[in-house]
This record gives C-alpha cells, sequence and structure tokens, in this order.
C-alpha cells in the first residue's frame, strides 16, 4: 500500500450529517492545528501535535472547556484546573508519554511570552504511549520542537496518519496516529460546527461501520498484538455556545465513540476526551434539549477521525525491530457477507 487515503477516499462514510468543508477540527472558525515530526527511520517515531484556539490570544479570554478521563490511566497535565474552573486557558499539545512534561514546560514558555505580565500559567498537555515503534527512554522532544508545532499551526486541513504526536502509534492492531474529522449539525435553524482531532494508540479490534475487521485477517500472518500503555486522546472542538457542564457531555461522547470502531477500553489504556467551545461569551448556552445533533456530531466526527488516524498511516518498523502494518485498502474494500463496507 502507497499513499494516503481518508475514510470518504474510501468510500467509507460515517453517518449521513454533513462535514465542513475541511471535514476537520480546522472547520471550526479560530481552531488551528500544527505539528513537529521526530522520524529517523529506525528507532525514532515520535513528535509533537498542538490545537490552537486562537481565541486564546485574539480575545484574550479562557474558553468553556470540560475534560472526560474514560480511563485515566495516563498523563493530562492541566486537566485538574479545567475540571474546577470549566475552563480552557491554554493551547492543547500531544506528544509521547515521557515527553509530556517536557511539553508542559515548553507550553508554560509560549504562554509566558504571550503574557508578560501573567505569573501563573495552566498548560494543557496530553499523551499516549509511542514506546512500541519509538525508542521513548530518549526524551527527544526539545522546547524548539514543542514551539515550533505552536508557531507553525494554521488553519488548513491537517496532517494525518504518522505525523506529530502520531508518527509513533498504533490502534487497533494497526499503524495509527492523527486523524481529523468534522460535522456541520442543525440546532433550532442554525448550523453550527463540530471538530474532532485524536491521537489514536489503544487496543481492541479494528471496526469498520459494525464490521469486525481483525488485523489477523486483514494482514496474514500478523498477530494483534496490544502494546504495553495503549492509550487515546481526543480534542472536541465547537462554535457552538455551550457552557463547561454541557461540554462535559460532549467529551463523555466522544470517549464513547471510540467503542464504534472496536476500543477494548483496557486496563493500561489512558481514555482521554477534551471539549470546548469557542462561541462569544455574549451568546447564551443552547438549552439541554436542543444538544441532541450535538451530541451526533460529536460521535460521528470522532468516529471518522478515529478510521482516518489508521486509514491515513503507513507501515512503520521501529524500535527493536518491530513493525506496525498498515490498514491494507484492498483488504478493506473487499465485500463483507451481510454488510459490504465500501
Amino acid at each position: 500500500m502507497s499513499g494516503r487515503a481518508r475514510a470518504r477516499e474510501l468510500g467509507v462514510v460515517v453517518g449521513d450529517m454533513p462535514t465542513g468543508p475541511l471535514n476537520a477540527i480546522t472547520d471550526v472558525e479560530g481552531v488551528l492545528v500544527g505539528h513537529t515530526t521526530l522520524d529517523d527511520g529506525a528507532e525514532l517515531h515520535t513528535g509533537v501535535t498542538a490545537i490552537v484556539p486562537r481565541q486564546l490570544t485574539a480575545e484574550r479570554r479562557g474558553l468553556p472547556a470540560a475534560v472526560y478521563a474514560g480511563n485515566g490511566y495516563g498523563k493530562l497535565v492541566g486537566s485538574t484546573q479545567i475540571d474546577e474552573l470549566g475552563v480552557l486557558e491554554s493551547p492543547v499539545v500531544l506528544t509521547a508519554t515521557l515527553s509530556a512534561f517536557r511539553a508542559a514546560d515548553a507550553l508554560v514558555t509560549y504562554l509566558m511570552d504571550g503574557n508578560p505580565e501573567g505569573i501563573s500559567f495552566n498548560p494543557v498537555v496530553g499523551e499516549t504511549n509511542d514506546g512500541f515503534l519509538s525508542d521513548i527512554r530518549r526524551r527527544p522532544i526539545t522546547e524548539r520542537h514543542v514551539l515550533d508545532a505552536l508557531e507553525g499551526a494554521s488553519g488548513g486541513l491537517p496532517a494525518e496518519g504518522c505525523v506529530g504526536a502520531g508518527t509513533g502509534t498504533t490502534a487497533l492492531g494497526f499503524k495509527a496516529g492523527i486523524g481529523t474529522s468534522s460535522r456541520r449539525p442543525v440546532v433550532d435553524g442554525v448550523p453550527v460546527t463540530v471538530g474532532a482531532l485524536v491521537q489514536s494508540n489503544f487496543g481492541g479490534v479494528l471496526t469498520v461501520r459494525g464490521v469486525p475487521m481483525p488485523v489477523e485477517e486483514l494482514v496474514p500472518g500478523v498477530a494483534n498484538e496490544e502494546p504495553v500503555g495503549n492509550s487515546c486522546m481526543i480534542v472536541v472542538a465547537t462554535d457552538a455556545p455551550l457552557d463547561a457542564r454541557q461540554l462535559a457531555r460532549l467529551a463523555r461522547r466522544a470517549i464513547f465513540a471510540m467503542g464504534r470502531v472496536g476500543a477494548s477500553y483496557s486496563h493500561g489504556s489512558g481514555d482521554y476526551a477534551i471539549a470546548f467551545s469557542t462561541a462569544s461569551p455574549q451568546v447564551p448556552a443552547l438549552p439541554d434539549a436542543r444538544l441532541n445533533p450535538v451530541f451526533a456530531a460529536v460521535m460521528d466526527s470522532v468516529e471518522e477521525a478515529l478510521l482516518n488516524s489508521l486509514f491515513a498511516a503507513t507501515t512503520t518498523t521501529g524500535v527493536r525491530g518491530r513493525t506496525s502494518h498498515a490498514v491494507p485498502y484492498d483488504r478493506l474494500l473487499e465485500p463483507v457477507p451481510g454488510e459490504p463496507v465500501g
């Protein structure tokens, strides 16, 4: 298999709700994404991904936000203050487990540069463990790598697959990485945007539109080896006017969506979702009774982002000669009795 493809390019369409123009988290106005990738072709396959809401600096305000831990076996720097105050004051940086703390320090540098008078900052850094393919103990991420991802963040279609914080990750038996998607639900006659970005690194059996596709069947001779430290980070952004409590409801549904693609939610899987709203604080929050289309948008966009994170990834051989295989497109598109995928 060569090249990269997204789920829709392979004929895999999740739900019937329209996507944004890019089908990405960057369809939410003001949300930018940047990557720094470290890949030496041998033992280092890691990096940094930054999600940067422009409203944090352009409007100098925190954003309503919430965190949900589906399984708290992980490191999510800054999460307790979000829980306590319901406010996101920092870009969200994703990286490898043992580099999360250096990334947090670098993010403090970025925040200090943006606010020379500030004396307290809450950097938000999530991680998954890419030690199956990358020499994670080298902790190669530097301040410059983090700043490059933050300063290079843009509003275009983010790169997916083996890039940034997803360079060395695996999921559902296959090579995975970064994935993104969006939806445009209509609430009370007004379209809003929901976008998701994922760092996939979790166990289970790949399931595409309800059809299990075990790696043992798609890649003969390869076993579904679940590395230690599997996890998933999900970031959900929306321009819908929601408060922190409502955003917590969105974050929970983001974790639920992992089940649609076959997640095992295992003991060692740190599965976290962060949800935030970029809506103007002058706009009142939507009534809870109007949230069903937004909930559906979260579920669909996260599911498709997770599939994109696998379908865009390429086969990678890393530390100790371990190999994580890409999903083979030809096998993926083969008719399946009872319910075709494509």
